[in-house]
């Protein structure tokens, strides 16, 4: 039997009455499956590593996300592959669904809209129970967004520089923590120029987090010399999913 859901960008997806067999292209995702049912997990990209036992359980490796080997995923059968429109290219969605296979994209730029996107899949997609983790992040996050007292830049490239702008997810999450996410250029992930971003008139603080380009003791914080440097985990500030209880409890608010 088919079932047919709308994905989050509106596109009409043939589901099968039972999802078995999941390829998740997006790492938080593939965390959330992993969480939420286990068995059901038989492909992620290379760069989807947590839980860190996803090779011992046998989930096979189909690339990265914006170049998954295709010809793998075909092979692996899933009933069910998993995208985002941010992280991945809409030709590999279309070329999977060219296959006849089922890929469902989320699009999400909020913490709500990743607790509500979350829920939709794994509960109405997938029709597996609501896992304890979601009903937590939902519990932790349900807040109104916190007033903005410190401004941060995020830079998630050097050379050249870029950084977080809006509308993300990473912005929206970092205000529900009280931090206001500065726009010091246009679009999402606008580029910067060094000088321009070292600056207490754009931000009180620097967050240097470890993906995706991965800002260390000894790579990064020696570009700063007037603000403040604070190394971050970049899974607790850009992934959605059980992370998200991570976010809560490890970053300062």
């Amino acid at each position: 039997m088919t079932r047919v859901l709308t994905d989050d960008l509106g596109q009409e997806v043939p589901l099968a009455d039972t999802i078995e067999r999941v390829v998740s292209l997006v790492p938080s995702l593939t965390e959330a499956v992993a969480a939420t049912s286990p068995v059901a997990l038989v492909g992620a990209t290379d760069w989807c590593t947590h839980p860190g036992d996803l090779d011992a359980c046998g989930v096979t490796r189909v690339r990265g996300t914006k170049n998954p080997d295709l010809a793998v995923i075909r092979d692996l059968a899933p009933d069910l592959v998993i995208a985002n429109k941010e992280e991945n290219r809409e030709l590999d969605v279309q070329r999977l669904r060219g296959h006849g296979i089922p890929v469902w994209v989320t699009d999400i730029e909020t913490v709500p809209q990743a607790i509500a996107s979350m829920r939709r899949l794994l509960v109405e997609v997938c029709r597996w129970a609501e896992p304890p983790w979601l009903a937590e992040v939902d519990r932790l996050w349900s807040g109104e967004v916190t007033t903005r007292h410190t401004r941060v830049v995020v830079p998630i490239w050097r050379d050249p520089w870029m950084v977080v702008g809006h509308p993300t997810f990473t912005a929206d999450l970092l205000a529900r923590l009280g931090y206001a996410v500065p726009s010091p250029g246009e679009g999402r992930y606008p580029h910067v120029e060094l000088a321009d971003l070292d600056d207490p008139v754009l931000a009180d603080l620097v967050l240097l987090p470890d993906e995706p380009y991965v800002f260390t003791e000894d790579d990064g914080p020696e570009a700063f010399s007037r603000l403040p440097i604070r190394l971050v985990s970049g899974r607790a500030i850009t992934w959605y999913g059980p992370s998200l209880i991570d976010a809560w409890e490890s970053i300062d608010r």
